[in-house]
């Protein structure tokens, strides 16, 4: 898992589309076969690097959000139009409601 997270982080830094999709596959069949095995089996060492692998994943998922905004702004810079999604205000009310 963490050599594919490496590879997905490879392929965000060279907007790799190709790589992204496989490493995003490899990732879900890695999850399944990790979905088989009992907490109870996996030793120290198993576990650390579960999460070191649950931090590369974070930093992905940061990545992968940043080149998005960064295409929605580009766009929106393109076309002149307004962006279709904004949190705005209300949404910080709404969950402190929650």
């Amino acid at each position: 898992m963490l050599a594919v997270l490496e590879e997905e982080r490879q392929a965000l830094a060279g907007l790799d589309l190709d790589a992204i999709v496989g490493a995003t596959n490899d990732k879900n069949r890695l999850c399944g076969t990790l979905d088989s095995s009992e907490v109870a089996e996996l030793d120290e060492e198993c576990r650390g690097m579960l999460e070191t692998a649950r931090r590369l994943n974070e930093v992905n998922r940061q990545v992968r959000n940043i080149i998005a905004a960064n295409v929605s702004r580009r766009l929106d810079a393109l076309t002149g139009g307004p962006q279709l999604y904004k949190a705005g205000g209300t949404y910080s009310l709404a969950a402190s409601r929650a």
